[in-house]
C-alpha cells in the first residue's frame, strides 16, 4: 500500500511537474488560451482589452485544472504505462496515487476559492470541468469501446476543454467585461479546431505501433492529415465569421495557418514518419497571440 511522507511531498510534487506538466508548455498554452478567449470576448463586444485581477484568476485557475487533468491522467493510465512507458513517474514510485490525490484535492480547494472572490456561479463552473474527468476513469474501464478507439475516446473526454473555454466565457460575462451571445459559440469552436488540430498532429504518422493509439491507424495517415487541416481551416472560417476582417492587421490571426499548411506538405511529401510536431505548436502559440494582440489593439 503507498504511503505519504509530508516532508517529502512538495520536492516530489515538483518533480512531477516539470516531468509531466511542463511549465514552459502547459502554464503558456493555459495563459495564452485564458487571454486570447477573454480577451477575444471582449473586443467582439466593442471594447479594447485589458487584463485585470479577475482575468489572473482565471488563468491561474486554467492551469491548475490543466495540471488536475494531467495527474488523473497518469492514474488512469497506470495499467498500459506499466507495459509501454516505465519510466512514468507513477510507475518508477518517484509519485505515488495518494500524493497525486492529496494534490488533486488542494487543487479543487484553491480553485473554489479564488473563484469564490468572482461569483458563486464562478464556483461553480470552474468546479465543472474536474467534476467531468473524474467520472471517466470509470467509463473508460466499463468500456472497452472507450478505452481501446482513439477517436470515441476523444469524443468524450473533450468536453474537459469546452467546459474550461466555457468557465472563461461565461465569468468574463457575468462580470460585465464581455457580452454574452451567439458568438460564444464559434469563438469556442475556433479556439477548440487550433487545440484539436495539434492534437490530430501529433497522433499522426506514416507507421504505428500497436500500443501508439494514433488517429492516423485509424483513419490512414492522409485521412488524418486531412482532418488536421480541416481542423484550421474551420479555425479560420470562424475567425472570419467573428471579427470580419477587412485590413492586414485583422487578417492577424489567420496567418499562422501558414504553419499547418507547410507542415501537411512536407508530411505528405515524405510519406514516412510523424507530422512535425514544431509547426503544430507554433501554429498554437501564434493563433492565440494574435488573438490577444488583436484583442489588445482592435483593428
Amino acid at each position: 500500500m503507498s504511503t505519504v511522507v509530508l516532508p517529502r511531498v512538495p520536492v516530489r510534487l515538483g518533480r512531477f511537474v516539470l516531468c509531466m506538466f511542463r511549465p514552459h508548455v502547459y502554464v503558456t498554452y493555459g495563459v495564452l488560451w485564458v487571454f486570447a478567449l477573454e480577451g477575444s470576448a471582449v473586443a467582439l463586444s466593442g471594447g479594447a482589452w485589458r487584463p485585470t485581477a479577475a482575468t489572473a484568476v482565471r488563468a491561474a485557475c486554467v492551469v491548475l485544472v490543466l495540471l488536475f487533468l494531467r495527474m488523473l491522467d497518469e492514474q488512469k493510465d497506470l495499467a498500459h504505462d506499466r507495459v509501454h512507458h516505465p519510466d512514468r513517474p507513477l510507475v518508477t514510485g518517484a509519485i505515488t496515487v495518494p500524493e497525486l490525490r492529496g494534490a488533486m484535492t488542494v487543487i479543487t480547494v484553491v480553485v473554489a476559492g479564488l473563484n469564490a472572490a468572482l461569483s458563486p456561479v464562478a464556483v461553480l463552473l470552474i468546479l465543472l470541468p474536474p467534476a467531468y474527468a473524474l467520472v471517466l476513469p470509470a467509463l473508460e474501464a466499463a468500456s472497452a469501446a472507450v478505452r481501446e478507439r482513439p477517436l470515441l475516446n476523444l469524443a468524450v473526454t473533450y468536453p474537459v476543454q469546452v467546459l474550461l473555454g466555457g468557465y472563461v466565457c461565461l465569468t468574463a460575462a457575468g462580470s460585465g467585461t464581455a457580452s454574452a451571445d451567439w458568438r460564444a459559440v464559434p469563438l469556442l469552436a475556433l479556439c477548440a479546431g487550433v487545440f484539436l488540430h495539434f492534437e490530430f498532429a501529433r497522433k499522426t504518422a506514416w507507421e504505428s505501433a500497436p500500443d501508439d493509439r494514433l488517429y492516423s491507424s485509424v483513419l490512414g495517415p492522409a485521412g488524418s492529415a486531412a482532418v488536421a487541416l480541416a481542423l484550421v481551416a474551420g479555425a479560420v472560417v470562424c475567425d472570419v465569421l467573428l471579427f470580419r476582417p477587412t485590413t492586414v492587421p485583422g487578417l492577424l490571426p489567420c496567418l499562422p495557418a501558414l504553419l499547418p499548411a507547410v507542415a501537411a506538405r512536407r508530411f505528405l511529401t515524405a510519406r514516412h514518419g510523424r507530422w512535425p510536431l514544431a509547426p503544430a505548436m507554433g501554429y498554437v502559440v501564434l493563433t492565440h497571440l494574435a488573438l490577444v494582440l488583436q484583442a489588445v489593439f482592435p483593428p
